[in-house]
């Protein structure tokens, strides 16, 4: 008997931006956006493209990019909102309008200021407004975690009348419970006369640690698409896992009827991507992508795991793009080993320019170090791509000195448009007094809110992964570097800052679309 398809919506392009500092560039997007295609995602929520004229080049981009996999495009349910979608995504090969409006009594009471019949008349208007653009249609009741089932059904019931295809419903604020979460998915699938014209999705989110638990409770009870990022990335406390659920649902297909298509051996290339350009680290016991999700270090486990891995692990590393065979890549490596190796991670490079320049970058990356581990050639092209975009600010040479007893000072030189200029200044340590300096020069008025170190792989000799947070204007920017070094990275990483905090006057933060 064959099993349902279980459709993957992966939304890290768009709520997963909406993490504070998360904010990526189109061409970030379009890297991630091709990485999600390469591991077989349904549909790729690419962003809001009513948010900003970046927003919607973006959006656009990615639709003009990616052909296997339905681009979608958030829009609340307002004609503007709509228009700008279905422009964004008319390139796509499958194009997909998902439109809003919040449906719990306190969203439509203190936000909407609307009554029930207007809220459900104006999601039947979107629902017409969207079939303009394409025959794809999503419509969320937002906060149906909260919302009266009796008025979800009505409003379902409507919509899917209209023509809406796939029906989500939101756990907007992470409210649920698995066991109550799952019981009103069964109750609207089961309650609703037209359900079976639609597909039922969930997008939860974590603020109580539930989101996978409450989508697949969802799934259990007949949602057939979940709605999920890359790392669990996302507004506030994030969304349900990707990974977390894909395998949850692999691994236990003697509790689920369903499995998705998706190509789970790409996960930890897209995790290891995703972490690298928004700079949010993944934490190292974190489920399926974490550093030691697969690690053994009790005696017991270990005996056991070498007698037979099935004792102390329920999913095979390979299954999620790990090896136990690697390919160990050093300073007297060729350019064809390099370039093998890429290939094998999925790596793929735009121009030969771009090839010759990470491979510059690796052989003095490999003077460095023994050897290079897939982590630091991930950190090699995340580096050279910023380089290879022409940003303003270059760091051009970093002198430190700090001794016991003394002031640790820092002597650096940018060039800023073609011309260099350089600073000398002390600080309470080496770190401190470098962005001293890169600040006298810059002159930015930035707010340090976070400054991060990670190392990428074992040993003393590892490349150290710094990301700053800083405030401007009222915007989080996140700024990332990394080398064996860890003052230079540092000073990397807020340099990557000050050229996104240059971008950031031409480019805004999306407006926050909730679902």
């Amino acid at each position: 008997m064959s099993k349902d398809r279980l459709i993957i919506f992966d939304t890290t392009l768009r709520d997963g931006e909406q993490s504070p500092g998360a904010s990526m560039t189109a061409d970030e997007k379009v890297r991630i956006a091709k990485a999600l295609e390469q591991m077989k995602v349904d549909v790729i929520e690419a962003g809001f493209p009513i948010a900003s004229n970046g927003d919607f080049e973006a959006v656009k981009a990615v639709a003009n990019t990616v052909k296997d996999s339905t681009i979608c495009g958030l829009a609340r349910a307002k004609q503007i909102d709509i228009d700008r979608a279905g422009e964004a995504i008319k390139p796509a090969n499958s194009g997909r309008i998902h439109t809003f409006i919040a449906t719990s009594p306190i969203h439509m009471e203190q936000k909407l200021r609307m009554s029930p019949d207007q809220v459900v008349d104006q999601a039947i208007a979107a629902v017409r407004m969207a079939k303009k653009y394409t025959d794809d249609i999503e419509f969320s009741p937002e906060d149906a975690g909260r919302s009266e089932p009796d008025f979800l059904c009505r409003i379902i019931e409507a919509v899917i009348k209209e023509g809406a295809t796939t029906i989500n419903i939101p756990d907007t604020v992470g409210y649920n419970i698995p066991h109550q979460f799952g019981n009103l998915i069964n109750d609207l699938v089961t309650r609703i006369p037209n359900s079976d014209k639609a597909i039922f999705s969930v997008h939860c989110h974590n603020d109580l640690g539930l989101a996978v638990a409450n989508s697949l409770a969802a799934v259990r009870n007949g949602a057939r698409q979940v709605e999920c990022t890359i790392n669990g990335l996302g507004e506030r406390a994030g969304n349900a896992s990707l990974e977390e659920v894909v395998m949850a649902v692999r691994t236990r297909q003697d509790v689920f009827d369903c499995d998705t298509s998706l190509d789970s051996t790409q996960i930890m290339n897209c995790s290891r991507l995703v972490s690298g350009i928004t700079g949010f680290a993944v934490q190292p016991n974190k489920a399926i992508v974490g550093a030691n999700a697969f690690a053994h270090e009790s005696g017991i486990h270990q005996d056991g795991v070498l007698k037979s891995r099935e004792t102390y692990e329920i999913m095979r590393a390979q299954d999620i793009g790990l090896s136990t065979n690697k390919i160990v890549l050093g300073k007297h490596s060729g350019r064809n080993a390099f370039k093998t190796r890429m290939a094998e991670l999925n790596i793929e490079f735009s121009s030969e320019e771009e090839l010759n320049e990470v491979f510059a970058n690796f052989k003095t990356l490999a003077d460095k170090k023994h050897e290079i581990f897939d982590e630091d050639l991930q950190a090699l092209v995340t580096e050279s791509s910023s380089e290879m975009m022409n940003e303003p600010v270059k760091l051009i040479s970093l002198s430190v000195c700090s001794e016991t007893g003394e002031t640790p000072n820092a002597s650096i030189t940018l060039s800023i448009h073609g011309e260099e200029k350089k600073a000398q200044c002390e600080g309470s340590g080496p770190v401190d007094a470098s962005f001293q300096a890169i600040e006298s020069i810059m002159s930015s008025g930035v707010e340090l809110q976070l400054y991060s170190v990670n190392n990428i792989t074992t040993g003393s000799d590892s490349q150290g992964e710094v990301t700053v947070r800083v405030r401007s204007n009222g915007n989080i920017i996140n700024g990332q570097g990394a080398d064996t070094d860890i003052v230079i990275a540092s000073a990397k990483a807020y340099v990557n800052a000050m050229n996104k905090v240059i971008a950031s006057e031409q480019r805004t933060h999306p407006q926050r679309g909730e679902v």
